[in-house]
Formats: C-alpha cells, sequence, structure tokens
C-alpha cells in the first residue's frame, strides 16, 4: 500500500498569533514546529514586507545553535526576496551570516539557509 503525501503551503496568520508564536518559540524549544509553519506561512503570504522580514530576523538572530529555526529564517528571507524584490541591509547581513554559518557547520545552522542565500542572490541580482 503506497500513502500519498501532499504538501500545502500554510497561509498567513494575523500578526499577533505570529508574534506569540515565534516569540514561544524563542523561549520554548517545543514550540519549534508551529513556529515553523507561522514563519513559513508569513513568509509566503503576508503582504506586509516588514513584518515578515522583522520576524526573520529575531528568529534568525536569536534561535539557539542547532534550531532548526535558524536554517528556516535564512531560507524564509530569501521568499521575502523574491516576493518584494528587496532586503534591508540588516537583513542581507543576516541571510549571508546565517549561510556562512551554515556552510561551516551544518548541525549548529541547516542548509536551507544556503538556499535562501542562493534565493536572495539571484532575485536580488546580487551575483
Amino acid at each position: 500500500m503506497h500513502a500519498h503525501r501532499s504538501f500545502h503551503n500554510p497561509p498567513a496568520l494575523p500578526h499577533d498569533v505570529v508574534a506569540e508564536t515565534l516569540e514561544r518559540a524563542l523561549r520554548d524549544r517545543s514550540w519549534e514546529g508551529e513556529a515553523a509553519n507561522v514563519l513559513v506561512g508569513s513568509a509566503l503570504n503576508d503582504d506586509d514586507r516588514e513584518f515578515v522580514e522583522h520576524w526573520c530576523m529575531e528568529v534568525g538572530t536569536r534561535a539557539v545553535p542547532g534550531s532548526p529555526l535558524l536554517g528556516l529564517a535564512g531560507l524564509c528571507l530569501g521568499h521575502t526576496a523574491r516576493r518584494f524584490g528587496r532586503l534591508s541591509p540588516q537583513a542581507l547581513a543576516l541571510v549571508e551570516s546565517l549561510a556562512a554559518r551554515a556552510e561551516a557547520d551544518p548541525s549548529e545552522v541547516d542548509g536551507r539557509a544556503l538556499d535562501g542565500y542562493d534565493d536572495v542572490r539571484y532575485f536580488l541580482r546580487l551575483w
């Protein structure tokens, strides 16, 4: 018996729900799974670039080494660059730093940070 799996992009949630969920995950790693869905939903579907970038920055600077949220923050900055065509200088520096950390030690920051940095360079034409 073969099970078919389907993938769906999580929706953008109200900003107060996003903030509460991400803050909770930054304090308690048992919330990281829920936080991942919230961050991806915001990066893919929220129309407020500054809000999305802010939370990617918070997660990317505050999550502990080894947290899957670090690589995801880099990936979500890549989504943000693709959708909006720009990132702040601080976000650019963070996505580059996360990618460098992922390259140096994938157990600290997972490879999704490298994918995010590739997206940023491509969509912002930073090659």
